[in-house]
């Protein structure tokens, strides 16, 4: 028993245990302790921030240090003491208590520590009552130990006395050690019940004095906590007071902080103001310098030109030369690594030759480690390879970037190309330049494909060859040649016009934009060249491999060029590059026909270029004609042919209007209002231009408003607009085709109110706009519409039109806002607005507001009736309240479809006939939230469980609504966001509504969904409560991570809560209202669904009242059975495949060779064969066909592979289940054989599981990867080792833990594995040794950091079981001397493994010598001899053999073996064992062999044999025949005696028999002599002693045995106190003559009584 070894606790050590107060213990265990001194401690920390000496800090500090001495000081003390200090400390504490603002550091800590002491005697007392239930229960147990010895006695009396009745002394010495033994362990255990009877009783004091001290201190404690409460709310309202401090003194902090912010930026604003005043004096002067300088640095840049052309000139020298010298040096570092490579190619095979040496004396495997080596070696040099490119990638985008950088400081540097014009100077070119580089990114983004008007490939090469081109023109340089009388005018323009220009304004580029364009123009020039790079390809001329690449795209490169202008003779240069990976040359071929009168091309061929060196090409272009032309200049490469397209573009004006169509809107007469048009030309020609009013145009048209009110002037402008817009496209085609002469005639009827502004003439320069004002000034009411024409001198200019409307009004009052839009309204809801009425009379107007008699109801304008005052405003305030009768009360106002409503609202003026209208749109909506359902029933719902049902909201306003769910009970929850939200128009959202019952009962409740617009929605719900006899510990289990194949298990128990029927103490167990289930045995069934990895144990069972039962839930995760065999289909499909392709290859690859080697003469038969390998096709394909998953077997190699393949791709799931328990009342095991027990489906409780599964860091690889160890049949006490190898298929290193083995079982974990590296294999080495007849089975885990993985091992002990055709003895018979015979029997196995056997022999036994050395069998008594091998051969060969003598024997089949008895002398005592062996251990069956021999064909058998069964150590010499004579005349006499017992009893008459058989040895040495006959002589003397004898003579043919009975009655006057002997004489005869001596022995016995 446990509790033996086990002391109580003195008194000592529990005050011990109390008063042990160090602060590294309690800061330790007692964390609730900490958060009671947090008070003490902030109030230490005020203290030490208001006081300022430091010696009291130091004073407090010793305090604190001498009361921890002291605390483990109190260890020593014994209770009493410990007791008495304890509660004297105490005292002396509590008097310090009460003065809270006067306590000290000491005494908070001594408070403290009292606290601790407090909850730890309460923890000690805890701990004692503990050790009591223990003792108690140990005593129950020991108590009824000593009831059920003493019943064991008493029964052991009982037998005792009948067993003495009866006599039998072994049963009753058997009884008495019985006895004996009870007494010992009767006194055992109840001298155990006294010893526990103390220490319970010790216990009890120990825990009495507790409860005592508890007792003691339990008002201490309460006071305790009062005062810790009035301390909290001490501090809580001086943290308050500090916040509201904190808070004065932050928004202080904010005023002084905006006030010095308002004075600073103040200063800021003078300082910048005088900082703009000086910049300007500065810019001021630098322009007067550079005015200054701008002749004298022309002057110094031409001359820099001259010199930078000499240095270009002298750089293309030198690289060349530094070329030859590259050339060179590469040829050298290509020798030298090629040395280097075939050095690095030997060591590479050295260190691979000492690799296969060092892995083949590990052991290992060669191949593997070569192949890794070789990867490793190969990623290095990828990894190498990819930094290298990453560095070189670097570069040249650094040096793209400084090259875009230099082309774009050259491009702001360069000069000019064009000649300056005499208005616009520098800055018309700058413009003219960037409006063609625009022009040419619009091209390009037009072409994405690549810019083809400007690169393309000439005709010939396309049809000639196809392929793409291998030379691109690279960067153009542009060096514009003119006259010197031109230079000399750009001279005169100064540099920077725009700082003194007025028209600089006017056409304002910032240095942004340029930048901003300029890397656009470079983004997009790279983006055409990587698109033309792959549109090139290598021509069929040559090939270039260099170091084993063959370059790709494009052999030279070239720049995008720029277009060219006409009127001017111009050189360009034309940089040509070569990018191909060796060297190349090119020459020129030609250019077009149409550029051969126009351009010249000034090239000489550079002969070889190496990669990377660069050409120019000067062309020269002398335009004779103002056309455009287009051609391309042609050349070839070693690679191919390339071109250079041209474009030479002459100027033109592209002149354009950004609008046609000018609309002023509707004006009251007397205003006057302006519009601007925008005349822009995008060409590079500029011209002069006019405007004026089309003379043709009698359309000048005024529609009249005398008596239309407003309404309909908006309305006959509206249709104006959308005439003029249709009749736009038609007037322009119109006044294109007519004469200019007609249209600059003046029109003598046009209007005053629309007219052109200030300009009206003037010249548009290339790439200008120009802005032309139209002015529109009312003067009669009604619609004017004017045209307008722009002409040009440039005869190819064809003329612009543009229109302008308006429309005038009279009304001495208008609205400003003539539409009042509400947008979207809600019913019942108030709207209100302000509109604004203007006066433009000259006296007081009084007005008249009036709505329409539908919408009376619903709108109303406030006040009715106004006075407007002279040229002033009136605000009128509206009213709008739309009711649900709205769309009735409308009418043709409000459309029902779109909800769209529009009022006309009039305003009547006194004494005017004409009205002002106004409309007042409005969108009307409802405020309606639309429940569904809109009751909800949760049903049955147990108090253990919530139940959730959906609800869904729907808004059917088209505005968003806030709302939200109010008033919730207790037992009712809303999610999302608890029943709070906004709803977008017409959305529908899902609700959860969760009802938790609180007790049994019936509930019928509703719910209120609150609008934004306060509007309230219900939902009725109603449920009924159920309190189910049963409860769960936990209704909700969460597993943690588990691998495939592991287990996780949790625990909780099933209560029985019930014990009462009393509902008014506490909740009882029902349904709803109804009966209170019965208090008894109630029983519980888990119900797991069948797929659900989960098992719960027990699943069924039976709870007592006031008592639980545990339950075991264990969660398995597995590959499911379907994913696996679909892996396995369709990795079959894809070997199948596979194969079927190759398949397919090699028969088409045996077609070819077939056709190629058939004659032309056989194309029928070759026609008739691919026919036929054609038909074959469909059987590979069919034979590819993907198998059905249900085909594949669990036990295929397949099926293997794909759950390998599955569990090591694994990424991991989480599911959810829920397990309910079904609960009845009842006992499960008295409802057995009367039938299941009835259940409510409402007491139903559901356990919910949360299933996370994660992939295994190690898993099995060997045996396909099953996680089985199989022994199968091991013979018992056998033993059979196997390997499992497990690999890391982490990328973490494993440190490996194995669970215990059973130390009694069979299974044992001979070598494991510690850590396991990742990727790594190693083997577990599991041995199996079964000890009895059963099937073993245990569970190995192999235990990671964070995962598991399990070893289910199996094994059947097999006990080795035969079955043999000879039982006992075999019995070879007579055999003559120097003959053999031979007897077969059969042993069959009947268990169910392969036996191992051999056959042995005693006589043939190693230990024989040694049991030889004892006393000879023949000396000692017939009772002691134990000898089994009897007479041996003279020769020294076995009497007996077998064949075979070792084997196997399959299960269930037999085996026959041969004995053959071969003796060499003749003796009657021929005897042997012969021990069947199994498994070389296990002597699973023995035979007695036996066998007599003969030295003459008859024998007697019967009787008991009178001579000695041992024969004589010496041999026996041969004799002489004389000698052999004299004996057979002697006639020797063997003596045999027949023993009768004849029982006295009633029948008297029945005689004493026994019997004597004569034989006769059948054997072919003496088959021609004649049968054996025998004889009795001296038969009267055995009659007259009433012997008879039933056969007195006779013959025993050959091979036969006659038995002769022999019987005995007692004659009348025969004494038979004592036996009665006789003697009588049986000779034999055959080839001799032999005589038996019988001796016949007969004796009469009294029988017993028969027994009960």
């Amino acid at each position: 028993m446990n509790f033996r070894s086990t002391g109580c606790l003195s008194g000592e050590s529990v005050f011990g245990r109390i008063m042990n107060i160090e602060d590294s213990k309690f800061s330790d265990n007692n964390e609730e302790d900490q958060k009671t001194s947090l008070p003490f401690l902030e109030e230490e920390e005020d203290q030490a921030g208001q006081c300022s000496d430091v010696k009291e800090c130091w004073r407090e500090y010793q305090l604190e240090e001498e009361l921890a001495d002291g605390g483990k000081m109190w260890n020593k003390v014994t209770s009493e003491g410990a007791g008495d200090k304890f509660e004297s400390s105490i005292e002396h504490c509590w008097s310090d208590v009460n003065d809270i603002g006067v306590m000290k550091y000491a005494d908070r800590i001594s408070i403290v520590a009292i606290y601790r002491n407090l909850k730890q005697l309460n923890n000690v007392a805890k701990e004692k009552e503990l050790v009591v239930t223990k003792i108690r229960d140990e005593l129950t147990t020991c108590q009824l130990r000593i009831k059920m010895l003493e019943k064991q006695l008493e029964y052991v009396d009982v037998e005792i006395q009948k067993e003495k009745e009866a006599g039998n002394v072994a049963a009753l010495f058997c009884l008495r050690a019985v006895h004996r033994r009870l007494c010992t362990e009767l006194e055992d255990e109840e001298d155990f019940e006294l010893k526990i009877a103390l220490t319970l009783k010790e216990n009890m004091l120990e825990m009495w004095r507790i409860e005592t001290e508890q007792g003691k201190y339990e008002a201490l404690h309460k006071q305790l906590q009062k005062d810790e409460e009035g301390l909290e709310t001490q501090y809580q309202e001086k943290a308050e007071a500090r916040i509201r401090k904190e808070k004065i003194a932050a928004l202080q902090a904010e005023e002084n902080q905006l006030s010095r912010k308002k004075k600073e930026a103040q200063k800021e604003c003078e300082e910048r103001h005088k900082k703009m005043l000086e910049v300007a004096k500065k810019n001021r002067e630098k322009a007067v310098s550079f005015l200054r300088k701008s002749m004298a640095r022309i002057h110094e840049e031409n001359a820099k030109e001259e010199v930078k052309t000499q240095e270009h000139m002298e750089r293309r020298i030198q690289a060349v030369l530094s070329l030859k010298n590259s050339i060179t040096s590469n040829r050298e570092k290509l020798q030298a690594l090629q040395t280097w490579n075939k050095a690095m190619a030997l060591e590479a095979k050295k260190e691979e030759l000492k690799m296969k040496e060092a892995t083949l004396a590990e052991g290992g495997n060669v191949a593997k480690e070569i192949f890794l080596h070789k990867r490793l070696l190969q990623h290095e040099r990828e990894k190498q390879a990819f930094r290298e490119q990453q560095k070189s990638r670097k570069i040249e985008i650094v040096s793209q970037i400084l090259q875009e950088k230099a082309s774009i400081r050259k491009q702001k540097s360069r000069p000019s190309c064009t000649k300056a014009s005499k208005n616009g100077g520098k800055l018309r070119d700058s413009l003219l330049w960037r409006r063609k580089t625009w022009h040419y990114i619009e091209k390009t983004c037009r072409h994405p494909a690549g810019a083809i008007s400007q690169l393309r490939c000439s005709p010939a090469e396309e049809q000639a060859h196809g392929e793409r081109t291998a030379f691109v023109g690279d960067h153009v340089l542009c060096e514009s040649v003119e006259d010197e009388k031109e230079k000399d005018k750009t001279l005169i323009e100064p540099e920077f016009p725009g700082l003194w220009s007025q028209e600089y304004d006017l056409h304002k580029v910032s240095n942004e934009d340029v930048d901003t364009k300029q890397v656009a123009l470079s983004v997009i020039k790279n983006k055409n060249f990587e698109k033309k790079m792959e549109e090139f390809q290598t021509t069929v001329f040559h090939k270039q491999v260099v170091s084993g690449h063959e370059p790709k795209g494009c052999t030279f490169y070239r720049k995008p060029s720029y277009d060219f202008d006409v009127g001017k003779i111009y050189k360009k240069k034309i940089v040509l590059t070569n990018a191909s990976y060796s060297v190349n040359f090119c020459r020129l071929v030609g250019i077009s026909e149409c550029l051969k009168d126009f351009i010249s091309i000034q090239f000489e061929p550079p002969g070889k270029m190496s990669p990377g060196m660069s050409c120019e090409v000067g062309v020269t272009f002398k335009p004779a004609i103002d056309e455009n032309l287009e051609g391309e200049v042609m050349f070839m490469a070693q690679t191919g042919s390339f071109s250079v397209p041209l474009k030479c573009t002459a100027k033109t004006c592209i002149l354009a209007l950004d609008k046609v169509l000018i609309d002023f809107g509707t004006h009251v007469v007397g205003e006057t209002i302006s519009r601007t048009v925008n005349l822009t030309n995008a060409g590079a020609l500029g011209t002069r231009f006019k405007v004026q009013v089309s003379a043709g145009d009698s359309s000048t048209r005024r529609a009249t408003a005398k008596s239309s009110p407003g309404n309909t002037v908006l309305k006959t402008q509206f249709e104006l607009s959308e005439q003029l817009t249709q009749g736009a496209s038609s007037f322009r085609s119109d006044l294109d085709t007519d004469n200019a002469h007609n249209l600059m005639e003046p029109s003598e009827e046009t209007p005053h109110e629309i007219m052109l502004g200030k300009v009206t003439e003037g010249e548009i320069g290339p790439f200008s706009s120009v802005k032309l004002q139209i002015i529109f000034i009312p003067a009669i009411p009604g619609a004017v519409r004017v045209e307008f024409v722009i002409v040009f001198d440039n005869p190819d200019s064809k003329p612009l039109c543009f229109s302008a409307i308006g429309v005038s009004i009279d009304v001495p009052v208008w609205v400003p806002n003539p539409n009042i839009d509400f947008k979207i309204c809600m019913y019942d809801r108030l709207y209100q607005d302000c509109i604004v009425i203007q006066s433009r009379a000259k006296a007081t107007l009084r007005l008249k507001f009036e709505v329409c008699k539908e919408l009376s109801k619903h709108m109303e304008l406030l006040p009715k009736t106004g006075y407007i005052q002279a040229q002033s405003s009136f605000t009128v305030q509206l009213k709008f309240l739309p009711r649900h009768s709205l769309p009735q009360d409308a009418g043709s106002y409000f459309n029902e479809e779109t909800s769209v409503l529009e009022v006309p609202v009039t305003i009547l003026i006194a004494d005017k006939t004409k009205q002002v209208n106004f409309t007042v749109h409005a969108i009307v909506t409802t405020s309606e939230l639309e429940i569904s359902p809109a009751e909800i029933d949760f049903g049955y719902c147990t108090i253990y469980e919530a139940v959730q049902t959906n609800v869904t909201l729907t808004n059917k306003s088209i505005l968003p609504q806030e709302f939200g769910f109010v008033g919730l009970p207790e037992f009712v929850e809303i999610q999302p966001n608890d029943g709070f939200g906004v709803l977008l128009p017409l959305e529908s959202l899902t609700l959860d509504v969760i009802f938790k019952a609180s007790k049994a009962k019936e509930y019928g409740f509703e719910l209120t969904c609150k609008s934004e617009s306060n509007r309230r929605f219900k939902l009725s719900c109603r449920a009924v409560g159920v309190h189910p006899p049963l409860e769960l510990s936990h209704s909700l289990v969460q597993f943690a991570a588990t691998a495939l194949n592991d287990v996780s298990t949790a625990t909780l128990y099933v209560m029985n809560s019930h014990v009462s029927v009393n509902h008014f103490t506490h909740a009882v167990p029902r349904i709803g209202s109804g009966e209170i289930a019965h208090v008894g045995p109630t029983s519980f069934e888990f119900y797991v669904p069948e797929d659900c990895p989960v098992t719960v144990t027990p699943s069924v069972g039976t709870v007592l009242p006031g008592k639980k039962s545990l339950i075991q839930v264990s969660f398995r995760p597995t590959l499911s059975d379907q994913l696996i065999r679909e892996e396995a289909a369709q990795r079959l499909g894809r070997a199948a495949a596979t194969g079927a392709e190759i398949q397919k290859k090699k028969k088409d690859e045996k077609r070819e060779g077939k056709k190629l080697n058939v004659h032309i003469t056989r194309q029928h038969s070759s026609r008739q064969f691919l026919r036929d390998g054609s038909s074959k096709y469909p059987s590979s394909s069919s034979s590819s066909e993907q198998p059905e998953s249900k085909e594949i077997k669990p036990d295929s190699e397949a099926y293997t592979e794909a759950q390998a393949f599955l569990m090591r791709n694994f990424r991991g799931r989480f599911e959810k289940y829920i397990i309910p328990c079904f609960v009845a009342s009842g006992d499960i095991d008295e409802k057995k054989d009367s039938g299941s027990l009835t259940c409510s489906p409402y007491n139903t409780l559901y356990l919910e599981l949360h299933c996370p599964a994660v992939a295994p860091s190690v898993v099995v690889t060997s045996d396909n990867g099953k996680n089985t160890v199989n022994f199968g049949d091991v013979a018992v006490g056998h033993t059979i080792i196997k390997q499992v190898t497990i690999q890391n298929i982490s990328p973490e290193k494993l440190e490996l833990g194995f669970s215990v083995l059973n130390p009694s079982g069979p299974f044992l974990l001979v070598r494991p594995v510690r850590i396991l590296e990742p990727g790594e294999n190693k083997a577990l080495i599991i041995s199996f040794s079964p000890n009895e007849n059963k099937l073993y089975f245990e569970a190995l885990d192999i235990r990671t950091a964070q995962k598991n993985l399990t070893l289910s091992i199996t094994g059947c002990g097999v006990m080795p079981s035969i079955v043999c055709s000879v039982e006992g003895v075999l019995d070879m018979g007579y055999v003559l001397a120097r003959e053999k015979t031979t007897f077969t029997f059969e042993i069959q196995n009947t268990s169910t493994l392969t036996l191992q056997y051999s056959i042995q022999l005693d006589s043939l036994s190693p230990t024989r010598n040694k049991d030889q050395q004892r006393l000879p069998s023949f000396l000692t008594s017939s009772l002691q001899r134990t000898e089994i091998v009897g007479t041996e051969n003279y020769s020294g060969l076995s009497v007996f053999s077998i064949f075979p003598t070792q084997g196997e024997i399959a299960a269930g089949k037999s085996q026959d073996f041969v004995v053959t008895f071969s003796p060499d002398h003749e003796s009657l005592y021929y005897s042997d064992s012969l021990k069947v062996v199994l498994f070389g251990k296990k002597i699973a069956h023995v035979i007695q062999l036996k066998g007599a021999a003969r030295e003459h064909p008859m024998f007697v058998e019967g009787g008991i044999p009178l001579d000695v069964p041992i024969e004589s150590l010496a041999v026996m010499l041969p004799i002489s025949s004389q000698e052999a004579l004299k004996e057979e005349l002697q006639e020797p006499v063997k003596s045999i005696l027949l023993v009768l017992e004849h029982i006295e009893g009633e029948n008297s008459l029945v005689p004493a028999n026994t019997e004597l058989r004569v034989g006769a040895i059948r054997t072919a040495q003496f088959a021609s002599k004649k049968n054996v006959e025998f004889s009795f002589d001296n038969l009267s003397l055995l009659q007259k002693k009433g012997f008879t004898v039933e056969f007195v003579k006779g013959t025993v043919d050959h091979g036969q045995v006659k038995c002769i009975s022999v019987s005995w009655v007692p004659p009348a006057d025969l004494d038979t106190t004592g036996p009665v002997m006789e003697t009588a004489l049986l000779t034999l005869k055959g080839d001799v003559k032999e005589s038996y001596r019988i001796i016949c022995v007969a004796k009469v016995v009294s029988a017993c009584a028969p027994s009960n």
